[in-house]
């Protein structure tokens, strides 16, 4: 019940505020952030409560709040800090366009093989977004619309170049490159020693592409 209560409350700074530049402030934000991710991996944001996040850093449920405000602002304070590592390897810091993209795909289901936890968490969220009022449905709703407009300029030129002028094409290409990509996520959670994530990944795309 209280942290139904301090789902939506602010309580202290929002997540993107400095806290007066306090020594060792962005060390235990970062610890929250990690508690979070593999709190909500586990249990999801709904059974996942900031008590559970508390005791693995070492706080009660107000210093947590303290640090990010509530309950949903943590929840978008984890998202943002995983979309942050799917880039922060990248020169620019944002997702490549064209040929490149589809190997940056690739890299990813790479990465995340190091990085069950953090697959863990994004799987579990995402497919609890579909629920009713879910604070990360909206984040969930833009994350794919981008990513099949992301997606879908890169597959356009390449269909242009082989004579392709439906734009269906490139709508369902896209939005099937997505679902392969997390699909092959679950199944590799559940079975991470029959299913080989990176190499799969990268076959589905690949067949994709020929189609």
């Amino acid at each position: 019940m209280t942290d139904d209560l301090e789902r939506t409350r602010p309580h202290g700074p929002s997540p993107r505020s400095p806290l007066g530049g306090r020594p060792g402030t962005a060390a235990k934000r970062a610890q929250i952030l990690d508690a979070a991710t593999a709190v909500f991996g586990e249990k999801g944001y709904v059974h996942g409560t900031l008590a559970d996040v508390a005791d693995r850093v070492g706080l009660t449920r107000a210093g947590v709040l303290h640090h990010f405000g509530s309950k949903d602002q943590l929840l978008m304070a984890v998202l943002r800090h995983r979309d942050d590592g799917d880039v922060e390897r990248l020169a620019e810091k944002h997702l490549p366009g064209g040929s490149e993209l589809f190997r940056h795909l690739v890299a990813t289901a790479v990465a995340n093989e190091s990085r069950p936890g953090l697959v863990q968490t994004y799987v579990v969220l995402s497919a609890e977004s579909v629920t009713a009022d879910h604070p990360a449905r909206t984040y969930f709703e833009e994350r794919y619309a981008s990513l099949r407009t992301i997606l879908g300029e890169s597959l356009s030129g390449l269909c242009a170049e082989r004579g392709i002028t439906d734009p269906v094409v490139v709508e369902r290409a896209s939005a099937s490159m997505l679902a392969v990509m997390d699909g092959m996520q679950t199944q590799w959670l559940l079975a991470p020693d029959s299913v080989g994530l990176a190499e799969t990944t990268a076959w589905a795309i690949e067949a994709i592409l020929r189609a």
